[in-house]
């Protein structure tokens, strides 16, 4: 079995063939899912979906670019939720800041504000960690630095092959999710660095219905494209596929242990 660590179920365009999507993947050896929050306002359809489908999962939380919208009662409403596995996808998110100096550090600041009050919330409620990094590996790194022995467990989502990051991996239960981008032509450092991460912190993921994988590069992502990360997985590790399949299904079940029923 597979299980994908991270895929927006909710996205809506899953909205006419979420049905068709869930039995593709089962046909394709995903037998479990959780669906990351981003955005607080979709967390009642998330937590709706997981209630329709066995083994699909939901996670609470708000994604950077979405921090305005951060409201610590919401989450932790949902966090109640006998299906809610984990507090993510959260993080700091540099990509895109404002050019002026004074802005720019105001967003980091409340970036950086949001994202302690999800670590802060995690380590209350016992609830691994999913963490989004981009283009802010220091800081980021510096911040888990304070958590890494409170966290019962963190997803480095979408690993972006920082050797920073990957330092994490010593000072606690830290797992890297990779997905379609290690299928990527360019993907070069992730490839690299991969042998690297300790094989019992691996995790496949999609972020679907994004960063589809070669073959289908330009096309919708799903769940059953998992499956195309794991044979590239085998490939770069010299394992064979269901090695791959066995040693990422068996760290998803540790960090998120409602997997395992």
């Amino acid at each position: 079995m597979i299980i994908d660590t991270h895929c927006h179920l909710d996205d809506e365009s899953f909205d006419n063939d979420l049905v068709k999507v869930i039995a593709n993947a089962h046909e394709n050896g995903v037998g479990g899912v959780l669906i990351p929050g981003a955005d607080i306002n979709d967390l009642p359809k998330a937590a709706k979906i997981t209630r329709e489908f066995e083994n699909v999962f939901f996670a609470v939380g708000v994604h950077p670019y979405d921090k305005d919208g951060f409201d610590k009662g919401a989450l932790y409403k949902f966090a109640k939720d006998e299906k809610c596995i984990a507090v993510g996808e959260c993080g700091l998110d540099y990509f895109r800041l404002p050019k002026d100096e004074n802005e720019k550090e105001l967003e980091k600041a409340e970036q950086k504000r949001v994202f302690r009050a999800q670590l802060d919330m995690a380590v209350e409620l016992n609830l691994p960690v999913i963490l989004h990094i981009r283009d802010a590996n220091e800081d980021s790194f510096n911040i888990l630095k304070e958590y890494a022995s409170r966290l019962v467990g963190a997803v480095l989502h979408c690993y972006n092959a920082s050797p920073l990051l990957l330092e994490l991996a010593k000072m606690g239960e830290f797992y890297f999710g990779i997905g379609g981008v290690l299928t990527f032509k360019n993907a070069k450092n992730l490839a690299q660095i991969l042998p690297q991460i300790p094989r019992d912190r691996l995790l496949l993921e999609t972020d679907a219905p994004y960063l589809t994988p070669e073959p289908f590069r330009g096309r919708r992502n799903e769940p059953a494209f998992t499956r195309l990360v794991a044979t590239k997985m085998a490939e770069i590790l010299n394992l064979k596929e269901e090695e791959v399949m066995e040693i990422t299904t068996k760290n998803a079940k540790k960090i998120f242990t409602k997997f395992n029923t």
